[in-house]
């Protein structure tokens, strides 16, 4: 049967796996880890912004299955914090087995605490993967979603030490970049500075270490704002972060809290010491990462280059999503990109034309311009969102940000493109 390998069990690698599936390969998913999403068991933001458009996009081209999913698991919705409108929050404690039954649902294999070490190649084509046993799968086509993050050495070299998040690297062994093992010379995202990287953008507070009126605010509300004493403002931290649609200067003012489950404090780390003299934090205790007084994970240090089908340039069949596939911040980027690599890894195996979405679509204008920005030295130094900053003024400017849903679906109707990934081409 046709086999679709995908390494990385992220948002991208889970979007990729169903749209494959959906398209009608064989599909095999291999994480590193004992849980699938990644940094999606520590975000929880979603449908902000631009990210509203593009999850109805994604519901209208037929991968609605995540976005159920996240929806139905929403602590808060329709909710309002700075720079940003209409978000949902979801339960990051909930969201994961979720995602693992719909995977198994769909008759997904998932193979997890394994890793990729290394390719098989026939000239420009990929025969098979090896995993840290000596394993060998066998596929036909393979999608690259082993994201930007790590490993240690990484987190050493570009930021503050690793700051034991999420990804567990001490534990599962560090991130591999199947593109470079094929050959293929990966891009490194930059700060404003010059230097490589960035910071993660949040924290994750245990919830029950803060004061009960902060705790009863965030579960009711889903944000608490509290101000900084004006000494320890830093404006400077707001460069080095990922997510810059989160870098306004009320997020240097404040101590701005989501409630996802746990505390999402809205900053790359801040000293314990500190916070534990604000009113309200005074029990404050890390939960994600556990060294968040001192620093965070650094993303955006492997980046295949790729085209606007998500295909990696240099490889015959390998595609890519999520970070992997660019500078890209967010779930709901990661999905997107992530369900058209699927989609489309199975149409290269059937020799069917690849699909590239136009760019009357959001999703089509995100893919196609972070591909166009990152050949430029200061588009390496930019993230890309749906979320905020550079691009979500485009969507702007471009009248693709809307709210309301006939409109987003009628340009995907116009388009051809209506439940497109539910088509099955084996």
């Amino acid at each position: 049967m046709d086999t679709v390998v995908i390494i990385g069990g992220g948002w991208a690698g889970c979007a990729a796996s169903i749209s494959a599936r959906k398209a009608g390969a064989k599909v095999v998913l291999i994480e590193r880890t004992d849980m699938l999403l990644g940094l999606g068991n520590v975000g929880g933001i979603m449908r902000n912004n631009g990210r509203f458009t593009a999850t109805e996009e994604n519901i209208y081209l037929g991968a609605n299955e995540l976005f159920e999913i996240t929806d139905k698991l929403s602590r808060h919705k329709n909710i309002e914090f700075p720079g940003h409108k209409h978000g949902s929050l979801y339960d990051v404690t909930k969201v994961e087995p979720e995602v693992k039954k719909l995977l198994d649902s769909l008759d997904i294999e998932v193979i997890t605490r394994k890793r990729v070490v290394d390719v098989i190649m026939d000239k420009n084509t990929i025969k098979s993967i090896v995993l840290d046993d000596e394993s060998i799968i066998d596929g036909d086509a393979f999608i690259d979603t082993t994201g930007s993050t790590g490993p240690m050495g990484n987190c050493l070299k570009y930021g503050n030490g690793c700051s034991m998040c999420i990804l567990r690297c001490p534990t599962f062994g560090p991130r591999i970049s199947i593109s470079q093992k094929a050959g293929v010379k990966d891009l490194i995202g930059k700060k404003s500075d010059g230097s490589y990287g960035a910071f993660s953008g949040s924290c994750k507070l245990n919830k029950d270490s803060l004061s009960e009126n902060i705790r009863k605010e965030l579960n009711e509300k889903g944000v608490v704002i509290v101000p900084v004493p004006i000494e320890k403002i830093d404006m400077s931290k707001l460069s080095k972060k990922v997510c810059q649609q989160y870098a306004l200067k009320e997020y240097a003012e404040n101590l701005i809290l989501l409630d996802t489950g746990h505390a999402k404090l809205m900053t790359s780390f801040y000293p314990l010491e500190d916070l534990r003299k604000i009113k309200g934090f005074e029990n404050a205790r890390y939960e994600d990462p556990y060294s968040g007084g001192v620093g965070n994970s650094v993303r955006y240090l492997s980046m295949a280059p790729r085209d606007n089908t998500m295909k990696v340039i240099g490889v015959d069949n390998l595609f890519c999503g999520g970070e992997k596939s660019g500078l890209f911040v967010g779930h709901t980027e990661a999905i997107s990109t992530g369900s058209l690599a699927g989609h489309n890894s199975v149409r290269f195996i059937k020799e069917n034309k690849l699909l590239e979405i136009p760019r009357n679509i959001a999703i089509g204008d995100i893919i196609a311009y972070a591909n166009e920005m990152i050949k430029d030295k200061k588009g390496l130094m930019k993230r890309y969102t749906f979320a905020g900053d550079n691009y979500f003024e485009r969507m702007k400017r471009l009248s693709l940000y809307t709210t309301d849903k006939e409109i987003i679906r009628k340009r995907i109707e116009d388009s051809g493109l209506l439940n497109i990934y539910d088509r099955s081409f084996i």
